[in-house]
């Protein structure tokens, strides 16, 4: 019987998810596989919104940002009743497995799914590089290449007004934009939920920097939901000879077309999906881990998630 595999992708879109589309429907195609594309993620698998794929289907999407297929957040496919309702509409058109690409939400509807029977490999797709199990995260690279864009527009216009910029970079939860941010555009100040937040010490150091070093311009990069940065950038303003300044990067960042790096990564990866599923291997997510891809259980990466990336505060606190 020919195996027939689902791609689907779900939560915040991410660069790069066009680009393992892509290459796991012609990695399915190419040992002999039907494919389908699921639209608007669980959403889509709940109603049934499938569609056929062929090489044709994903040619020119690879360099696409965003994803074709459509994502959405579907909270209620928690629950095991609405998973049956997939799963019924998977063996409609004989969807034996599926591949899932977004967050660790997307993961753990895949897990869910996997105890029901059904053989599902997770790619992370998602700017925010917080996914268990790999060290880059596809689309991660490409947000970072955004926001150093942007902060190095900020940083000329801050050199010109005598001016403190404060950016906020997104994260949820995770300091890894803002980290990688930091580093690449010179800031004197990187704000990350990964370090406990100390609004005194930062202001001091602003301060110092402006009456005693005598700074041109200041750079504060702040991962969100840690400070509001519209209040901080009037305290710089009230405390030191600064202008704070509050910019909010915000959706601009999950956009764009995907650099190289994060297009690499998600056909590698999609390619080792399809392997996976070839295999008869299942309930794994795929990650990157010292430039090689690799397979962890899902349930091992959601339940032990393991820090793989380099601890880089201390570089900043270093060279800033």
């Amino acid at each position: 019987m020919t195996r027939c595999i689902g791609v689907l992708t779900s939560g915040g879109d991410a660069p790069g998810m066009n680009a393992a589309i892509r290459a796991v429907t012609r990695s399915a195609l190419a040992r002999g596989f039907e494919i389908y594309g699921v639209r608007d993620g669980y959403k889509g698998l709940v109603g049934g919104d499938f569609v056929k794929l062929d090489r044709s289907s994903v040619s020119d999407i690879m360099f696409r940002g965003g994803t074709f297929l459509g994502s959405a957040r579907h909270g209620s496919f928690r629950e095991s009743a609405v998973q049956d309702i997939a799963i019924e509409q998977m063996k409609k058109v004989g969807m034996d497995s599926l591949v899932v690409i977004g967050g660790d939400g997307t993961y753990r509807g895949a897990y869910d799914l996997c105890k029901k029977g059904i053989n599902c490999i997770g790619l992370p797709g998602t700017i925010d590089n917080d996914c268990p199990g790999t060290q880059y995260t596809i689309g991660f690279h490409t947000a970072l290449n955004t926001i150093v864009e942007c902060v190095d527009k900020l940083r000329d216009t801050s050199a010109s007004h005598h001016r403190c910029s404060v950016v906020e970079v997104m994260g949820n939860h995770c300091g890894d934009l803002a980290i990688y941010s930091a580093l690449c555009t010179g800031a004197e100040i990187v704000i990350t939920p990964e370090h406990p937040y100390d609004e005194a010490k930062i202001l001091a150091e602003l301060v110092h920097l402006d009456q005693v070093k005598k700074g041109r311009h200041a750079l504060v990069i702040v991962s969100e939901k840690i400070v509001d940065v519209h209040e901080l950038a009037e305290k710089i303003s009230n405390m030191t000879s600064f202008a704070g300044r509050a910019t909010i990067l915000g959706h601009i960042q999950r956009g764009g077309s995907p650099v190289p790096q994060d297009r690499l990564l998600a056909t590698r990866m999609g390619d080792k999906a399809v392997e996976l599923l070839a295999n008869n291997e299942s309930c794994k997510c795929v990650g990157m881990i010292n430039d090689e891809i690799v397979a962890t259980d899902l349930i091992e990466a959601l339940e032990n998630p393991v820090t793989l990336k380099p601890d880089l505060m201390g570089v900043f606190e270093r060279i800033a």
